[in-house]
């Protein structure tokens, strides 16, 4: 991890490996995923996490999966098999579907030629999907720069850098490429609860790019703001509809409505492939709801009543009204969502002619 440009949590060297970031930030250790069920647990309990960087483990799921079929199991079978294994543990993130779906379609180009085509066809896939979305990354974050201006306090939500994405990160790659052109003087950074993203895994990256950072409480965004702190925020999202709702981490919502209370521009960044056109409003986006425990046990130590009940929504939806901006490898949209989005894509489609 010398390379601070380079760094990603996802490896593959003739096997995938995650980094456990249920361990960071007091140990670093890589998951070695010999089977489909290994990584489908490694994104149900949040060892590799974010949109980004779940659709690409997932694309590298497929290879694992079709490399460990049974003998004499068909590659129809176990393609259908590994697929619903890993599409039911992250409902809210659509990247995962999205790589799925493309993945399927890889497969179905290259099925008839045999099981050993088939797997090195997903492979090239699963790598060109892996270094697309650092490029995408680093396009994220050149846009996302050109809004800060010198001097720049940006408040910032869960995770959205390197360890969310197969490099660089969305929100965090905007905050790091605003530092690197001198547009930026801090970050605050939400702990968010329960799992406490921001406190062991944005304070960790910040550290290793030497960006000046401070950890708040989650309830610390509106004395902040209040105060005049924030110049602005800028957050991740696991899924955005068609019309530029945004579904984030849980706390997400009340940081935009504050922003929002007191004239703080609240931007959200995020590749076009969180961008689901079949979902029309954030109405529709599913919201994962994880175990109890999570809330009532802080790293298995008990912080609530023995068996006191508790609801632990994994996210929350910030309606369109209340974001600024969205920031993506095509640029930096702006309402109305729909026309925007659209235009987006259309764009994203004209280049991948050419």
């Amino acid at each position: 991890m010398n390379d601070r440009e380079e760094f990603s949590p996802i490896r593959w060297d003739d096997g995938l490996k995650l980094l456990d970031q249920t361990l960071l930030p007091r140990e670093e250790a890589w998951i070695d995923c010999a089977t489909p069920e290994i990584i489908a647990d490694a994104i149900y309990r949040l060892a590799v996490r974010g949109a980004p960087a779940i659709g690409v483990t997932a694309a590298y799921g497929l290879v694992v999966g079709l490399r460990t079929a049974g003998e004499g199991q068909e590659p129809r079978e176990r393609f259908a098999e590994v697929s619903e294994l890993l599409g039911a543990t992250r409902p809210t993130a659509v990247n995962l579907r999205w790589a799925l779906e493309r993945g399927r379609r890889v497969f179905d180009e290259h099925v008839d030629r045999g099981a050993a085509a088939v797997i090195a066809a997903l492979l090239d896939w699963a790598h060109g999907l892996h270094a697309a979305d650092v490029a995408s990354c680093r396009a994220i974050g050149d846009f996302g720069a050109e809004l800060f201006v010198a001097g720049d306090r940006v408040l910032t939500h869960c995770n959205t850098g390197a360890l969310a994405t197969a490099g660089y990160g969305t929100a965090l790659g905007v905050i790091t490429s605003s530092f690197r052109a001198g547009r930026l003087a801090q970050v605050w950074v939400d702990e968010t609860r329960p799992l406490l993203q921001g406190a062991r895994l944005t304070a960790w990256e910040l550290g290793r790019l030497e960006i000046p950072y401070k950890i708040v409480t989650d309830s610390s965004v509106g004395i902040l703001m209040a105060r005049g702190l924030v110049d602005r925020a800028v957050v991740g999202s696991d899924r955005i509809a068609a019309n530029g709702d945004a579904a984030n981490k849980i706390g997400t919502y009340t940081a935009a409505v504050l922003a929002n209370r007191h004239g703080v521009p609240f931007y959200v960044a995020a590749p076009l492939s969180t961008i689901d056109r079949d979902t029309p409003t954030g109405d529709q986006i599913p919201i994962e709801e994880r175990p109890a425990d999570e809330v009532t046990h802080v790293f298995g130590a008990d912080v609530a009543p023995d068996r006191a009940p508790a609801a632990n929504f994994a996210f929350d939806v910030t309606p369109n009204e209340l974001i600024t901006a969205i920031i993506t490898e095509e640029g930096v949209l702006e309402p109305p969502y729909n026309e925007s989005i659209a235009a987006a894509f259309a764009r994203q489609a004209g280049e991948e002619r050419t």
